[in-house]
């Protein structure tokens, strides 16, 4: 099986084919969304990051915007900064092109003469780059060029019992097929740690896989919070979990049955071709998949119980639930219905029609959050600004 993309000059395939307008901070943010919106092709985010960060809080978020300009979705960049921030422009530039070698064209803000004259630099800079992004032909691949990302949100019962089981059927097919799959969200392995670490293709990754969900205990454990006060969610609860462990339980199913290969730290590279790895996410949806998405994932599964319209700037991103309910209610935002699992589907065959719609999707489909424009995402933290 394969599908359709474009090869960059890196050597990475991506899957859509556009443009980015970086905000380097929030002070950039208004001016991206201005930009963005006069360029047809181009794509931006609502950063509230880049400035008054601690080092590793400033490193999480440079990482994600060296990581998205990186993906393969994205032909080149124009990164937008205000001059004054803490994530300044040549430290953002050198954190790109230490990823990717693909086109980079920059604006200040300060230095441009303000607001408009920024905006006209950028649109003219977008504007060639869309033209140039244009003219490149689509190329058939093997699924061996993909990386996935998996994640969950608003589950309930029905993720763990379906939706998150059909996921790790796909998971192993494209492990299968030579591709990467990435299972995030390390809070919730919290009393599944163990059952994940008996899959570690090596010594060093399990220990990493128990070091990483003790580091996020301990995290909050110093400012006198434990995970289980916020984890199940409200809307978890109300749909039926009733322990963290019964959550975590349910979340390890999408990642199948492959051996755990790697630990990656939040929004760090991953490698193509590597099977089942893990990175080191918090729960927090728009954040989790911000970091696979950094990492190089080109699109994303997500399941989801209660219903979430949840989807990234850069990466589609297919929405899965196990709840025939929520399936009808919600039939605007889910685009797979995992509940014939729970009435005797057959996995093999649902799985097979997973992989499909992935490879259409792939190919250019629209999926269900990319159709209502979501782009909403959000980078993880680790301690208050200062």
């Amino acid at each position: 099986m394969e599908f359709y993309g474009y090869r960059r000059p890196d050597g990475r395939v991506g899957i859509r084919n556009k443009v980015l307008i970086l905000p380097a901070s929030i002070c950039a943010s208004d001016t991206t969304r201005i930009i963005s919106q006069q360029v047809v092709g181009s794509v931006t985010f609502n950063n509230q990051q880049g400035c008054a960060q601690v080092a590793p809080d400033q490193q999480l978020t440079m990482d994600v915007m060296a990581g998205y300009a990186a993906n393969p979705n994205i032909y080149g960049t124009v990164v937008v900064s205000l001059g004054c921030e803490n994530c300044q422009m040549d430290l953002v530039v050198k954190a790109i092109q230490e990823r990717t070698n693909k086109p980079l064209k920059q604006v200040i803000i300060q230095e441009a003469g303000g607001t408009l004259k920024a905006i006209d630099m950028a649109v003219r800079y977008a504007k060639e780059m869309v033209e140039e992004a244009s003219m490149l032909q689509k190329e058939k691949f093997p699924l061996s060029e993909l990386i996935l990302g998996t994640e969950c949100g608003g589950s309930d019962p029905t993720s763990g019992l379906a939706a998150n089981v059909l996921i790790g059927q796909l998971s192993d097919m494209l492990v299968e097929a030579g591709a990467t799959s990435i299972l995030s969200e390390t809070t919730e392995f919290i009393g599944a740690e163990h059952i994940l670490a008996r899959r570690a293709a090596t010594p060093e990754v399990r220990d990493r896989i128990f070091d990483i969900v003790h580091r996020y205990e301990k995290a909050l454990a110093m400012v006198g919070e434990e995970v289980r006060k916020g984890n199940p969610s409200p809307g978890n609860k109300a749909g039926g979990i009733t322990t963290l462990e019964e959550k975590s339980l349910g979340c390890i199913h999408k990642g199948g049955h492959s051996p755990v290969m790697e630990v990656y730290d939040y929004a760090k590279q991953v490698e193509p071709n590597k099977g089942l790895v893990i990175m080191d996410t918090p729960g927090h949806d728009p954040s989790s998949v911000a970091a696979m998405v950094a990492g190089g994932a080109q699109i994303v599964v997500f399941s989801s119980g209660r219903g979430t319209p949840t989807g990234n700037p850069i990466a589609p991103v297919i929405k899965i639930t196990g709840n025939r309910i929520t399936y009808a209610n919600m039939i605007d935002n889910m685009d797979v219905d995992a509940s014939p699992l729970i009435y005797g589907g057959d996995l093999q065959e649902m799985g097979e029609e997973l992989l499909k719609l992935v490879v259409d999707v792939a190919s250019g489909k629209q999926t269900k959050a990319e159709s209502l424009g979501y782009t909403e995402m959000a980078i993880a933290r680790v301690c208050n600004y200062v």
